[in-house]
């Protein structure tokens, strides 16, 4: 009796893991192509949330309320006096407080109105403002609420 103990592998055995295993790495290479083509994304999608932010910010530290809505000049908001001045502001391109178009390819638009989901606020004391910033079909949208503190502490 002969005794056949597992010694190597046959080349048909071979060709099979072969071509598996070129299967698998195909598909992986697929993945990367695929990631690599958009890996600059999370890095636009940043800059526009870091663009939304600010302006945000900027809106949240202007007073609640002082005089009729001041008209943009192009971009620039240097003029805006108040929360409501920023209503209905767009521009193509981001621009600093002074009108220099500091960024291209985006656009931002802004609205301000009554936050009705603010309960127990006089309609006159509460405001809800939206900074939406978009690139192509990229949309990044802030949410902010305001109300007259100053009003509402008396």
């Amino acid at each position: 009796m002969w005794n056949r103990q597992a010694q190597g592998m046959t080349l048909v055995e071979l060709i099979v893991a072969i071509v598996i295993i070129g299967i698998g790495v195909g598909g992986v290479m697929i993945a990367f192509t695929s990631a690599v083509r958009s890996s600059s994304d999370p890095v636009v999608r940043k800059q526009m949330m870091a663009v939304a932010e600010g302006l945000s910010e900027e809106i949240r530290r202007m007073p609640f309320a002082i005089e009729a809505p001041a008209p943009a000049a192009g971009c620039a908001r240097k003029a805006f006096n108040d929360i409501r001045d920023y209503n209905g502001y767009a521009s193509t391109g981001i621009c600093d407080i002074n009108g220099t178009v500091v960024l291209t390819g985006m656009n931002v638009r802004v609205t301000v109105a009554d936050a009705a989901e603010l309960t127990g606020i006089g309609t006159t004391d509460r405001l809800k403002f939206t900074v939406t910033v978009t690139r192509g079909q990229d949309t990044v949208s802030l949410v902010g609420w305001r109300t007259n503190f100053g009003k509402l502490q008396q």
